[in-house]
């Protein structure tokens, strides 16, 4: 019997040397690998592409992955690039994602690698921006498969790398982004074990990693409500149905779900009027009034009880008022939620890239993200990395999506080496299990 202890503790510190030997080659890899990472991110920062349409983008990410050794698929969900390398030892599937698209946002930032890029967006010309840092989950994910591809023969299992386009929403009626990925088969063939994503934030400070189990960030519901009423002359009011004045009627009912019906103690709900068109001159009561907007929630039974709100509101003030009304709401995304085993179990792979200190749990986010559609498939684990510069005020951070938006990039490293320890660790954590 004491044989077989000493044996057993005896694997188990070789397996505690391998382990500590692996992270240093991680952390030395991805120090190492960190300039190419910053140049390849303000390459893609000076010649950002829109939602479907990054062809150049995804010609870089190709012949990298190539270069590396690494089978790629191209043409996934339009311009998404897939690659997919096979470790040394048999193991679960690990997949990890990269979103690709820029914005039509004019830059501001005097930086050497501005961008000047103008495109076509549905049917004008516009500056074209990437405002919200995809060009640096696409270098930290090139990163990545730099250090995994040199490291192939160590790893348990297979690392599938997710290039995706159209995060930001493909436009017009066109089909894109994750859900269209998960459509084509991104998650199969082979299927994959567990998920990772992760985000830049221009309010975190550089280096640290911020991350929240269970729902993290919102759903995102797009809706529109179509107001029919009476057209009259401005002088005489009393002969319309005026769609404007049920138009402001419908926007200040739509406040009292949230204010006074969502149980906002269970999780927050916002409802957001962001477009309202009606009226043609300054004497004419129209006949017609369309507003828009959209609906962000971050439970799933709570987002379809808010739709059912919002079309009973709606109608009923309209109602009141002898307008026809129609609404429609059209789901974009759904809550990005993170499982909390998956989370409980990957938290110390953020800390070996982070530090302990730097590895922090967040509040949920009412902003969107599409890799929630990755999380239908199998288990997610979506984590924010910091990008605002050590010292600076995170509230006065330039927001995502503005002209202002910046990044330190000098510390990206920090996602190479979270997404290479998450690799290895969830290979290793199953592999020990059986």
């Amino acid at each position: 019997m004491q044989k077989l202890l000493t044996t057993f503790a005896l694997a188990c510190f070789s397996l505690s040397l391998q382990a500590q030997d692996l992270q240093a080659q991680i952390s030395q890899k991805a120090a190492a690998i960190l300039p190419e990472v910053i140049k390849w991110r303000r390459h893609l920062h000076q010649h950002p592409e829109l939602s479907n349409r990054e062809f150049k983008t995804a010609e870089y990410v190709t012949a990298h992955l190539r270069s590396l050794g690494i089978t790629v698929q191209t043409g996934v969900a339009k311009t998404g690039v897939v690659g997919l390398l096979q470790g040394g030892k048999p193991g679960p599937v690990v997949a990890l994602r990269a979103d690709m698209d820029a914005l039509p946002v004019q830059e501001k930032v005097d930086v050497p690698f501005k961008s000047t890029v103008t495109a076509e967006y549905l049917g004008q010309t516009v500056p074209v921006m990437h405002a919200c840092g995809h060009d640096s989950h696409v270098a930290i994910l090139m990163g990545t498969a730099s250090v995994l591809a040199g490291m192939k023969k160590d790893i348990t299992g297979t690392v599938k790398f997710i290039f995706q386009p159209a995060e930001e929403g493909p436009p017009g009626n066109e089909e894109g982004g994750a859900p269209l990925m998960v459509k084509e088969g991104v998650m199969d063939n082979p299927v994959v074990d567990a998920v990772f994503g992760l985000h830049i934030s221009s309010a975190i400070e550089a280096g640290r990693i911020h991350y929240k189990p269970g729902a993290a960030m919102a759903s995102s519901d797009w809706f529109t409500i179509s107001i029919k009423g009476k057209q009259a002359h401005g002088s005489a009011p009393w002969n319309s149905i005026d769609p404007i004045v049920t138009g402001t009627q419908i926007i200040n009912a739509l406040q009292t779900i949230v204010s006074r019906q969502a149980n906002i103690v269970e999780a927050p709900v916002v409802i957001t009027v962001g477009k309202f068109h009606s009226g043609v001159r300054n004497n004419i009561i129209p006949e017609e009034a369309l507003l828009e907007g959209t609906i962000r929630t971050l439970d799933s039974k709570m987002q379809q009880d808010v739709h059912q709100r919002i079309r009973r509101t709606a109608m009923q003030v309209g109602a009141a008022a002898g307008a026809e009304v129609k609404v429609t709401i059209d789901t974009k995304t759904l809550v990005t939620f993170n499982d909390s085993a998956l989370v409980q179990r990957m938290v110390p792979s953020l800390q070996k890239a982070a530090g302990a200190g730097n590895v922090a749990t967040m509040s949920w986010v009412t902003g969107a993200e599409d890799f929630s559609f990755y999380g239908t498939k199998a288990p997610a684990f979506f984590f924010y990395l910091g990008g605002m510069p050590k010292g600076a005020d995170p509230r006065k951070a330039p927001g995502h999506h503005t002209p202002d938006f910046y990044i330190d990039d000098s510390m990206l490293d920090t996602g190479v080496k979270a997404f290479c320890n998450l690799v290895f660790d969830y290979g290793q954590a199953l592999r020990a299990k059986k």
